[in-house]
């Protein structure tokens, strides 16, 4: 899934925030009370912030990485 498809309320996440709207759809599936149209509107949320987490660990790494290549630069 592309990042243009994740809706801008997710997008608009931190790391941290979206972590923690994960573990909360989880407790919500463990929950036997919720109902199949539900549990599926949830999981897919769900997969929607994992794909928005991967792709703001992707762009810390390239952050880092580009760092690191500067400094190296600077001490040549």
């Amino acid at each position: 899934m592309k990042s243009k498809n994740i809706p801008a309320d997710i997008r608009a996440k931190s790391i941290e925030e979206a972590q923690e709207e994960v573990n909360e759809i989880l407790e919500k599936l463990e929950n036997s009370q919720t109902n199949l149209e539900q549990s599926q509107d949830q999981y897919n949320r769900m997969m929607l912030l994992n794909y928005h987490i991967q792709d703001k660990f992707k762009e810390k790494a390239m952050e880092i990485k580009n760092s690191t290549i500067s400094k190296k630069e600077e001490k040549t």
